[in-house]
């Protein structure tokens, strides 16, 4: 259980960077292929706001990569909990704000990691 809670903290930090480096370096090029709800004329103007946006899902994306780094098993936990949970409150607010679809692509995985490592910290 630990190594799939594992897999899934490493999957939801590769989502983040992959948010970071979309948000932050590729807002006004492959964004636009990828956020086809937006309006293309609102790319150009909003690039510091995204760029903003992506630095925040880098700060989610170390904080997970941390945790896997911890030895202490306690910290380790405690660490991974929250900034999974830091994602999932994101992911919904998204959700319910903004899209849908990002409570799947953001919300669910953190949520599936906060189930795996709560049923971990009861076996």
């Amino acid at each position: 259980m630990w190594i799939t809670a594992k897999f899934i903290i490493t999957l939801v930090a590769l989502l983040h960077l992959y948010f970071l480096w979309l948000e932050m370096f590729a807002w006004t090029t492959r964004a636009k292929k990828v956020f086809k709800n937006f309006p293309e004329n609102l790319f150009e103007p909003t690039k510091t706001l995204a760029a903003n946006q992506g630095l925040y899902n880098g700060f989610l994306a170390a904080g997970l990569i941390w945790s896997l780094l911890i030895e202490n098993h306690e910290w380790q936990f405690n660490v991974a909990l929250f900034f999974l949970g830091c994602v999932a409150i994101a992911g919904i607010y998204g959700a319910i704000t903004a899209s849908k679809k990002i409570f799947t692509v953001q919300a669910l995985p953190a949520l599936i990691g906060i189930g795996l490592l709560l049923a971990q910290q009861m076996v």
